[in-house]
């Protein structure tokens, strides 16, 4: 959109900021909105997989678990991962991945948490599976424009027939900030996602000091779900 579409973020960058701790999107206390929609993800099913794209130290993760799930992440930045599993006290091991170089997996020891280092471009269903839940907020809009086309057809192809995806947009203008996160409307939602089903659940005003810093008077987060009807 605008000025965003030729915007790129490069791997380093969003490594720095974990390493500088500039990590304004990490939720403490887990996303309000997940909770609300919990049901919808669900929709009434128990022992499922449920994805975290570009999860960083999500503690949705560890809750889901909790609940009996079974989650798989993935982010490049290890600092991230480990963070998670060290806030949460949880013992892990860690493991190559066979077929992506210097990738690495991740698992807590009993074994219902499953979270890759690597670009999220080297996964494919031969190696993570398929998912009944998504849990998309912060990582649609973190990509860059350039690659949405590729990385949601990452997506689609990782989706169950029956799986429920929970995408979180954020909507402000895009011409008073570069991202990200990337400002991604509507109707780019409908033609990524060409074949599913897609409802807009709920729009929040999420706007704080740290979006006036940006120049922004207004940021909204946008809650849409997504089913396949392949």
């Amino acid at each position: 959109i605008g000025s965003q579409k030729d915007r790129v973020v490069t791997e380093e960058e969003w490594l720095q900021k974990w390493e500088t701790g500039n990590i304004g999107f990490h939720k403490e206390q887990g996303h309000p909105l997940l909770q609300k929609y919990l049901d919808v993800l669900l929709n009434g099913r128990s022992g499922l997989r449920i994805f975290f794209p570009l999860c960083g130290k999500a503690v949705e993760m560890k809750w889901l678990a909790d609940m009996g799930h079974n989650v798989v992440g993935v982010e490049v930045s290890e600092q991230a991962l480990k963070e998670f599993f060290a806030e949460h006290g949880l013992p892990y091991s860690e493991e190559p991945v066979p077929g992506i170089s210097g990738a690495k997996k991740l698992q807590s020891t009993c074994g219902n948490i499953s979270l890759y280092c690597c670009s999220i471009y080297d996964l494919s269903s031969s190696i993570v599976g398929k998912f009944d839940g998504f849990w998309d907020r912060g990582a649609l809009v973190a990509v860059n424009p350039c690659d949405r086309q590729r990385y949601v057809s990452l997506m689609i192809t990782l989706m169950e027939k029956n799986s429920s995806y929970l995408l979180i947009t954020v909507s402000y203008d895009p011409n008073k900030h570069k991202g990200p996160p990337f400002y991604v409307p509507e109707s780019e939602i409908k033609s990524l996602f060409d074949h599913c089903e897609i409802k807009c659940l709920q729009k929040v005003d999420d706007f704080s000091d740290r979006h006036r810093q940006w120049g922004l008077d207004y940021f909204l987060e946008v809650l849409y779900t997504i089913k396949s009807v392949a």
